[in-house]
């Protein structure tokens, strides 16, 4: 097997390697996605899910086995489809050697169950088990993942899909496909790069980023479409760092969701969608030929890094049917609590005095203590939330980034509406429970906090987030 250059290791999103990824022509293309895998229920209804260490090729049939940490032995880990309203019970053992959490991404749940170990629960103890039990009130596409040391244990493997559907089946099972997008640090022999984790050079910059995309674990897949038959393609970005620039254009597809909520109606989109760390986006597509469509990534020139194999249809057709919108709360910007939240740090400039544990702190200082980003001049989390609120309260966000680097911010246990890039009002506002803000960009976001707790606020680039971009606040 051809090794991988250490040049192409690391690389930025504008940096990306076509040459780098040339080398996957050798290997041929997977067989085809993975089947889909239901969680196994134990005797007392609950379903098992059980983190351990284990082993998968990354790059391929030629590549060497790579040291991963999985959930249920399988890379993603297993998939739970669940319908809306549904209860889900999940029996979690830790049979890691540190302890870790899982969190519900997105989904609107019980506090207790949100998985931040040492804000929502104890950390789950190796050989220790902790139950999920919560009732999924919102159809879409979330997923789920390691919430402790984020930054070590997602990269590692430690991640999967949760498929919530509507209360009527719009596409059949195999035309709803879950494409599991993730990106891989590989060492010349193609197996993961264990050495550089916790890097603050990464930390520090643009954050873990990878030299190798899979999809659904799989090396270049091949995925089979139905001619003449509609399909829904629901995007996960599972990387801890790499935003994934995708053009649905390109193969005929249009958007219907973004974050797991649904649009009134199917969206024409030209040009780039940025799909950032932990960002979910929906499509539908119906191809008119049978043959090869390249799924690409735009990097200046597009590179393919999976191929729809679109083969003569075997299933009855059926028209287009899609889920309705789940009922968010809308925000009251009359009546709004409007607070700022500046993001500041990293490399390039950005580095600046900042608090941390009840100090004031120098670059260097900060430096030192492993901290290196902030929300409002503070890097980390400190004892007192960022804000409280009264359940049912408006919260406007002006974010502003201050930094070299863009950023994906996360906000658990709800959902927000963009309202305004750079001052200017967005046409249209769209749900999200994370967005991405480019250096010198303000964005402007409005939320209901209805649901009681103490949650998270943080960069989804999970390097920053452990090196100091992360808050959080409190609902009454």
């Amino acid at each position: 097997m051809p090794r991988l250059p250490r040049k192409h290791l690391a690389p930025t999103s504008a940096q990306w390697s076509r040459r780098g990824f040339l080398k996957a022509g050798m290997l041929g293309a997977s067989a085809a996605l993975l089947p889909r895998l239901s969680l196994a229920a134990s005797g007392d209804g609950q379903f098992e899910l059980t983190a351990a260490m284990g082993k998968a090729r990354l790059y391929g049939a030629d590549g060497g086995l790579s040291d991963l940490w999985l959930y249920n032995d399988s890379l993603p880990g297993p998939e739970i489809r669940v319908r809306r309203g549904e209860r889900v019970q999940v029996r979690f053992t830790n049979n890691l050697e540190e302890a870790t959490s899982v969190h519900w991404h997105g989904i609107r749940i019980d506090n207790a169950m949100d998985g931040v170990a040492g804000l929502t629960q104890p950390a789950v103890q190796p050989g220790e088990s902790f139950d999920y039990d919560f009732v999924v009130p919102d159809a879409g596409t979330f997923w789920y993942h390691a919430h402790t040391m984020s930054w070590n244990q997602v990269p590692r493997g430690l991640a999967g899909s949760l498929i919530v559907e509507d209360d009527d089946r719009h596409f059949p099972p195999e035309r709803d496909l879950t494409l599991f997008l993730s990106d891989w640090r590989l060492d010349e022999d193609g197996r993961l790069e264990l050495t550089s984790f916790g890097a603050m050079h990464d930390f520090a910059h643009a954050g873990r980023l990878g030299n190798w995309l899979t999809i659904n674990g799989k090396s270049m897949p091949e995925i089979p479409l139905q001619k003449e038959r509609w399909h829904r393609l629901r995007l996960i970005n599972a990387s801890p760092a790499r935003i994934l620039d995708i053009s649905p254009e390109r193969f005929d597809a249009r958007v219907i969701a973004l974050d797991g909520q649904s649009f009134e109606t199917p969206r024409d989109v030209s040009g780039i969608i940025q799909l950032a760390p932990a960002q979910r986006m929906d499509l539908i597509v119906r191809p008119q030929k049978t043959g090869a469509l390249p799924f690409e990534m735009m990097t200046g020139k597009p590179f393919t890094f999976a191929t729809f194999q679109v083969a003569e249809a075997v299933e009855e057709d059926i028209p287009l049917s899609l889920p309705p919108p789940n009922p968010l709360p809308e925000p009251d910007l009359d009546d709004a609590m409007v607070l700022p939240l500046v993001m500041a740090g990293g490399a390039m400039g950005g580095m600046t005095s900042m608090m941390h544990d009840g100090t004031q702190m120098s670059p260097r200082s900060l430096m030192e203590a492993g901290m290196v980003w902030g929300f409002n001049g503070i890097a980390g989390m400190e004892g007192n939330p960022m804000f409280s609120a009264e359940k049912g309260k408006t919260i406007v966000l002006e974010s502003r980034n201050d930094t070299a680097f863009p950023h994906a911010i996360h906000l658990h246990g709800h959902h927000f509406k963009v309202l305004a890039r750079n001052g200017k009002a967005l046409d249209r506002q769209d749900w999200r429970d994370t967005y991405t803000s480019e250096p010198e960009e303000t964005v402007r976001i409005a939320f209901v906090a209805d649901n009681p707790g103490k949650w998270l606020i943080h960069c989804h680039m999970l390097g920053h987030a452990a090196s100091g971009m992360m808050t959080w606040f409190e609902v009454g």
